[in-house]
């Protein structure tokens, strides 16, 4: 299997621990490589696994040319679709046979249900739904009720929470502390190409990398956040911050932005509030480096 080096940790951990036991090789590839993936992929390929954007990073991929490159070997494409969501990214007719969504995000949206979802397409229909018959459902009546309570709302949600999160993303964009806002719905973003053409919407989540600074600033903007909470988990009603460094998560690529850097949930506060608080973290932030 190939999976982009961009990947949700737990998935890398997955690959790396599990998969490995049941004789599955992962070997890791740039989220930038597009099309050019053909050269990596050889008779023993089975799958390619993509997440777009990439997770903490935000590169984005081009699934279709992945897509078309896959299937030209024989290779299924499976995806984390977890940022966009059927809503705004519709894997399946872009080229993916295999779409996987966290509902614990968007689809419950209140950050009190544990859920997942695989949507197939007609090639993987029937093994997919063979393997749940096999391994069974891990996914109880209350979540599963709390799910479809949450997917009634979702779509004026995730506009609440794209429209909300561009404004804060373009507001950091301007702040002397921020050198890098990695959101590709923005204009000024690597990956904005791809996000326009591909992508029908964004959610609230994306990631700052600041100014060359002590760690130590940085925490302490954290530190005096009050409406932002801090939590590895997103997609409820609430903001969320949290720091992060994937050095040494990477193996086919390199991270080394120089600078602390966190990634931010943009919540159905009101945004103004919002902005007040983060205000409050950068005057914390001066202070600690001064």
């Amino acid at each position: 299997m190939l999976v982009t080096d961009s990947v949700y940790w737990p998935t890398r951990k997955f690959c790396d621990a599990v998969l490995t036991r049941f004789g599955v090789t992962t070997s890791y590839f740039d989220p930038l490589v597009g099309g050019g993936i053909a050269a990596l992929l050889t008779p023993k390929t089975r799958a390619v696994f993509v997440e777009a954007p990439g997770s903490l990073t935000f590169e984005m991929q081009d699934i279709p040319a992945i897509a078309a490159a896959a299937h030209a070997k024989d290779a299924l494409v499976l995806m984390d679709n977890t940022w966009a969501g059927p809503l705004y990214f519709r894997a399946l007719e872009k080229g993916v046979d295999l779409s996987i969504i966290s509902g614990t995000k968007y689809f419950g949206g209140h950050s009190d249900v544990m859920l997942g979802t695989v949507s197939a397409n007609s090639a993987t229909a029937k093994t997919l739904k063979d393997y749940t018959g096999f391994a069974g459902l891990c996914v109880g009546p209350d979540d599963m009720n709390l799910g479809l309570r949450g997917i009634r709302t979702m779509g004026v949600r995730l506009a609440r929470h794209q429209e909300s999160g561009l404004r804060v993303a373009r507001w950091l964009r301007e702040r002397p502390e921020v050198a890098r806002v990695l959101h590709p719905a923005l204009d000024t973003d690597p990956g904005h190409a791809i996000w326009k053409r591909d992508f029908t919407g964004a959610c609230g989540l994306f990631s700052v990398v600041l100014k060359p600074m002590p760690q130590a600033a940085a925490n302490a903007f954290l530190n005096a956040l009050t409406l932002f909470g801090i939590g590895a988990s997103w997609g409820g009603f609430e903001s969320l911050a949290i720091p992060f460094d994937v050095t040494s998560a990477r193996s086919a690529t390199r991270w080394a932005p120089g600078a602390p850097a966190i990634r931010f949930h943009i919540g159905l506060e009101d945004v103004s509030d919002l902005m007040a608080d983060l205000e409050r973290g950068f005057a914390a932030m001066a202070v600690a480096r001064a």
